[in-house]
């Protein structure tokens, strides 16, 4: 036998054990039912056909090639109707959300592509998942190690100087004495700053006190800056939460309200935290200008961490209102109330 032909033969057989192929030999398997079933039928039936066709057969010959296409296309259909979800399903597809999977079927060859789809998308979530969380943990490893240099070494200097400032200030004569009190004013501030940018990058009343102390110190902080009330509701009975769980929820306190001072010229802000039927709420409302069209960085950022935590956030924010954010976690350590 010739050596292309068997190759050709050989590609062929190959193609034929795909998925692929499986769906071609299903079609060739629907086609051959059908014109064998038109076949017999015809044969069967009392209706007959000319050499020369005849006028009053040719409504025959139309109704039973009208009879085969439809039902070539009947089964058809139905046989490729799982494509159809599956190609909705790849358009939604979005890494920053969890995906939902496809119902199992008993499509045969179908059956098993949707399975391949399912094993695909659930592989790519634990790699994103992964991935999301080796990033997030260096980056926190990295704000940890700022904030402690910021607040050993800079902070130390700061204070070494304030207080060689106030040795200056007893032996300088009163025309300088002036000059050094508006240098310590400045060097006072400078080191406020420091220990508050530190206190952002790590807060130690997190590790310390736990979740309510952290938001609360937060909150009164982020009015005092920027001027916007801010409420809390939060269930004072809630027990410690895992450190993970509470650093998550942390960081989407503290991106909102920066959001809200960037982008939603809001005058109050609520922030909220509950415990119902096993799941964690927190929630961030604001009274400012929503219609956010478009997610940012930090949306993005606030999505990564909730998926850390098996969690869901969710954004509201309608043209004529406020913006409305809610991470809602599933933890079989939060207490029901």
């Amino acid at each position: 036998m010739d050596r292309r032909r068997t190759g050709g033969l050989g590609r062929l057989l190959h193609h034929t054990r795909t998925p692929a192929g499986a769906l071609f030999r299903r079609i060739i398997l629907i086609n051959g039912l059908v014109f064998t079933f038109g076949t017999l039928v015809l044969a069967l039936s009392p209706a007959t056909v000319s050499t020369r066709v005849r006028l009053t057969e040719i409504p025959v010959l139309l109704i039973g090639l009208a009879v085969m296409l439809g039902a070539n296309a009947f089964l058809l259909r139905r046989s490729l109707a799982p494509l159809d979800h599956l190609i909705a399903s790849m358009h939604r597809f979005d890494p920053l959300h969890r995906n939902d999977r496809l119902d199992d079927i008993d499509n045969g060859d179908l059956g098993h592509l949707i399975d391949s789809f399912n094993a695909m998308t659930e592989r790519l979530e634990s790699e994103r998942t992964a991935a999301s969380a080796s990033a997030l943990a260096a980056q926190e490893r990295e704000r940890q190690r700022i904030a402690r240099e910021l607040h050993d070494e800079i902070g130390q200097s700061l204070t070494v100087a304030l207080l060689s400032m106030k040795r200056a200030v007893d032996k300088a004569p009163d025309d300088v004495v002036d000059v050094l009190h508006g240098a310590q004013d400045a060097v006072r501030q400078c080191l406020d700053e420091v220990r508050g940018i530190a206190r952002r990058l790590r807060p130690d009343l997190l590790d310390e006190l736990g979740l309510h102390s952290a938001l609360a110190a937060l909150c009164q902080e982020f009015s005092a800056t920027a001027g916007i009330t801010v409420s809390r509701d939060i269930d004072r009975t809630l027990d410690r939460l895992p450190p993970d769980v509470e650093l998550v929820c942390y960081r989407v306190v503290q991106e909102s309200l920066t959001n809200v001072v960037r982008h939603a010229a809001a005058g109050a802000v609520v922030v909220g935290l509950h415990a119902r039927n096993g799941m964690l709420e927190l929630g961030i409302t604001d009274n400012g200008r929503g219609g956010i069209s478009q997610e940012g960085a930090g949306i993005r950022g606030m999505r990564e961490r909730a998926l850390l935590i098996a969690g869901t956030l969710t954004v509201h924010s309608p043209p004529d209102g406020g913006t409305d954010i809610r991470l809602r976690v599933p933890h079989d350590t939060v207490r029901s109330t």
